[in-house]
């Protein structure tokens, strides 16, 4: 027999206990977890407004008393150009806002619209678990582009989910252009035979492309050709925020590029079988989940903050009928675990803990569930009750008849309903299927951190050899 949980039964109870738990977030975040003074915003910032009304070059620009400059393509400057017309406090407003409202798309997308079921109780501790999230803190406080680039790419998915998708491609090509890791999710679309909208987000890429080298000739020219492969301008490939592959072998003392490369074609290899699993099912949101994770793995740094692409995991987990290891695992990327190594990463302790995020990220590759996503049962409408007639007494009763291809309804009404609520309606219908972020490494010069340290992870970086 299963016992009721304990929970406040008036709203006057609920409101205390969002007010206390919204206290605790508070007193955890401004104490425990690393805080970033905006630091990617101002590189952002700075190297507009020099380029803009300094007349200097994008990527000459260095925060004062940093070695750290612009590292994204010349398209995201572009793109960021109303930034100079904004003084740095502005330019962190608009930052947060924009951050805030690509969160909500992102949830509108995973979760549909069942948060309505929820009310306002559950949304406000849906709220303060998502504070919680040390990528999704640090994407804020760094005033990085990170949820952005997610609800581009999430915002394909939704469109390829619920119909022939006319316009499914153009956030990828978009995200692409601003970022280099978003070009993974051009291969997905390739694996899944929807060739117009590779094509269509392969086309905004480069057209994004061409016409930041229209705007910004010389800086396009010195990005294609210098700086992209000049790796000292990203950080450090064994600081403990580089939660890759790369990661891993550079905290190892392993410098082979041949052994990164096998351990990349693997993963792209497990990615590939297991993504088109997902498209064969109908599972959209599973396939750039998938697609997500080996981006991170892929990728030569993945600072902590980029796991943003891990969001999608765990609403499919939820909607799997796997909530408490879903959480279990939120947890962890809660705790800021991994700094725990920020000095020293070697032994056997070091070699688990400092790599933590990576092992979810691999575990959530290898085993995230496909084709298992459930569908939540569709109350009936009020008007349709209401108007249906009753059998007729001397009429037989005939038992509906439910799709034989549809999966039964759940007799775990929790699980069920959890499930339903994550993915949202048109996310995962089954139907046939037709970088050089910047990062961190240690400095000469401490920056703000903490609240106890107030070193930023971006000060963390080495000066250029």
């Amino acid at each position: 027999m299963r016992l009721p949980r304990p929970r406040p039964r008036t709203d006057r109870g609920r409101l205390l206990l969002v007010l206390a738990l919204a206290a605790a977030v508070t007193a955890f975040t401004a104490t425990v977890p690393l805080l970033r003074d905006w630091f990617d915003l101002r590189v952002y910032h700075g190297a507009v407004d020099s380029w803009v009304h300094h007349g200097g070059r994008l990527y000459d620009y260095r925060v004062p008393g940093t070695p750290y400059g612009f590292t994204y393509p010349p398209f995201a400057a572009v793109a960021m150009l109303p930034m100079a017309l904004l003084p740095l406090r502005a330019a962190i407003a608009a930052a947060l806002l924009l951050n805030l409202a690509a969160l909500a798309v992102v949830l509108r997308i995973l979760v549909g619209a069942d948060w309505r079921r929820y009310g306002w109780y559950g949304c406000a501790l849906g709220v303060c678990a998502l504070a919680l999230f040390e990528p999704l803190r640090d994407t804020f406080s760094f005033g990085q582009v990170n949820i952005l680039l997610l609800a581009l790419v999430l915002a394909d998915a939704r469109l390829l989910a619920t119909g022939p998708g006319r316009w499914a491609g153009v956030g990828i090509g978009l995200a692409s252009a601003v970022k280099l890791t978003p070009l993974i999710f051009i291969g997905l679309l390739l694996l899944a035979r929807r060739r117009r909208a590779a094509a269509v987000a392969s086309a905004v890429t480069a057209a994004a492309t061409a016409f930041a080298a229209c705007v910004a000739p010389d800086a396009s020219r010195f990005y294609w050709t210098e700086a992209l492969w000049d790796t000292t301008r990203v950080g450090r490939l064994d600081y403990v925020s580089n939660q890759s592959l790369q990661g891993i072998l550079a905290r190892l003392g392993e410098p082979d590029r041949a052994v990164w490369a096998g351990a990349v074609l693997l993963v792209l290899c497990v990615w590939a079988v297991r993504a088109r699993r997902a498209v064969a099912a109908g599972e959209w949101t599973t396939a750039f989940a998938l697609t997500g994770l080996a981006a991170c793995l892929v990728s030569p740094i993945t600072w902590v903050h980029h796991l943003v692409w891990l969001l999608p995991s765990f609403a499919v987990l939820v909607r799997a009928g796997h909530p408490r290891l879903a959480g279990a695992l939120y947890a962890v990327l809660c705790t800021s675990v991994v700094w725990l190594w920020f000095d020293d990463a070697s032994g056997v302790d070091g070699f688990l803990g400092s790599n933590t995020y990576t092992w979810i990220t691999l575990g959530l590759l290898v085993w995230l569930p496909v084709g298992q996503l459930r569908a939540a049962p569709r109350p009936l409408s009020r008007s349709t009750s209401a108007m249906a007639p009753a059998p007729s007494p001397a009429a037989p009763v005939i038992a509906p008849v439910f799709d034989q291809s549809a999966p039964p309804p759940s007799a775990g009404g929790v699980s069920a309903t959890a499930a339903g609520s994550v993915a949202g309606p048109g996310c995962d219908v089954t139907r046939g299927a037709s970088s050089e972020p910047t990062g961190s490494t240690r400095p000469s010069a401490s920056k703000p951190q903490s609240s106890s340290s107030r070193a930023s992870s971006y000060t963390a970086k080495l000066p250029p050899a």
